[in-house]
């Protein structure tokens, strides 16, 4: 059976909002590497459509010597949506009926872990559903007082750490699965 991981960069206070605005200054090798190895282990994105929309616009002209952007051009993508009429990155798929059924769906069908990047609405839900597997959280040392958080107002979970690593600018890399999952 696949799982779902969600992976996000987050402020100390929780938020995942706008994260342009916020991480560069404390992106270095380390998290590359993090992320490059997180990429290496995904089969397929799940994405919402604002997350789709900003990587399909950026990643396909993208190239780097480390294969980065090849691995995420090439990865099937499960795109939801309601409002999506059409997806035309490569290996993209529209998925606008009962996220929950067709997240069963895919997490049932042979493969690796599918990656869920950003998509704030789209990871509530999966929370929500209780369909999330594992969570990636990079942890950076800022505040923002405001913005979108992973864990919405009323959402509770029990988690378990199951690997940490601090990187040398602050960040902290942290992996949790559901405690259902010990």
């Amino acid at each position: 059976m696949r799982r779902i991981v969600v992976t996000e960069f987050l402020t100390l206070d929780g938020v995942m909002e706008s994260p342009e605005k916020w991480s560069f200054p404390f992106w270095n090798e380390e998290a590359a590497t993090f992320k490059h190895d997180e990429l290496l282990a995904t089969d397929a994105l799940l994405l919402g459509r604002v997350t789709y929309e900003g990587f399909a616009a950026a990643w396909p002209s993208r190239t780097d010597e480390s294969g980065f952007a090849d691995r995420i051009n090439s990865l099937p993508k499960f795109v939801v949506s309601t409002t999506l009429r059409d997806v035309s990155w490569n290996n993209s798929r529209l998925i606008a009926g009962n996220v929950a059924d067709e997240v069963a769906r895919l997490k049932d069908a042979p493969g690796g872990d599918i990656g869920v990047h950003g998509s704030c609405t789209l990871a509530q839900t999966l929370i929500r559903q209780d369909l999330v597997d594992e969570y990636h959280l990079l942890v950076y040392p800022v505040v923002r007082g405001s913005g979108k958080r992973l864990f919405a107002d009323g959402v509770q979970a029990s988690l378990t750490l199951a690997d940490s690593k601090t990187f040398a600018t602050g960040v902290v890399a942290l992996v949790y699965r559901p405690a259902r999952q010990r």
